[in-house]
């Protein structure tokens, strides 16, 4: 029986968790943000990093929370394990165009590709600030599937997380689970 994953012509994987873990202490990161809310005497309206990163732009600090997360996700990078599929990326099993769209911003993610010499194996990398939007939102998966130079129903998205689901189903790109890439 042929797979989503079989069958596609190109292979956008998510980063963190997918092909490898950056080693970020989100909570740290969240504190650090919810910190820089305070310095500018705003009361952050969640404690949820991620939420925190959408309100920024409401209280026009979203370059400095960006900026913030940024840093831990860089550090993070360097220290990053390999996860299986980051194994076979990296060992050639698989001859299909490649790219990367993360909700990690794009540095990071190419530091991380870069630590583990995969950069020569994806042909396009796209970060959450390298379009205007991010996951969930379509755009990011979009610009990656066409940076391939195929059509969203001849990709597929690998990913771990109901957000990358999410993602997918907007973008209109076959979704596979990390387990079901790997066939367990």
């Amino acid at each position: 029986m042929t797979t989503a994953f079989d069958a596609a012509d190109a292979i956008v994987y998510d980063l963190d968790g997918t092909l490898l873990e950056l080693a970020v202490d989100w909570d740290a990161a969240a504190d650090d943000v919810i910190a820089a809310y305070a310095e500018r005497a705003l009361i952050p309206p969640t404690g949820d990093l991620w939420s925190l990163l959408d309100a920024a732009s409401d209280y026009d600090i979203e370059d400095v929370v960006h900026g913030t997360i940024a840093d831990h996700e860089r550090d993070g990078a360097n220290e990053s394990l390999l996860l299986p599929l980051g194994e076979r990326l990296a060992a050639g099993e698989d001859d299909r165009p490649a790219a990367v769209c993360s909700l990690n911003c794009e540095e990071a993610c190419r530091i991380a590709l870069e630590a583990h010499g995969l950069e020569g194996a994806v042909d396009a990398v796209i970060g959450r600030d390298t379009v205007e939007t991010h996951k969930p939102e379509p755009e990011s998966l979009l610009a990656a599937v066409d940076a391939l130079g195929v059509e969203p129903v001849r990709a597929v998205f690998v990913g771990d997380s109901e957000s990358d689901a999410v993602t997918a189903d907007r973008a209109g790109v076959p979704f596979v689970s990390v387990a079901d890439a790997l066939g367990e």
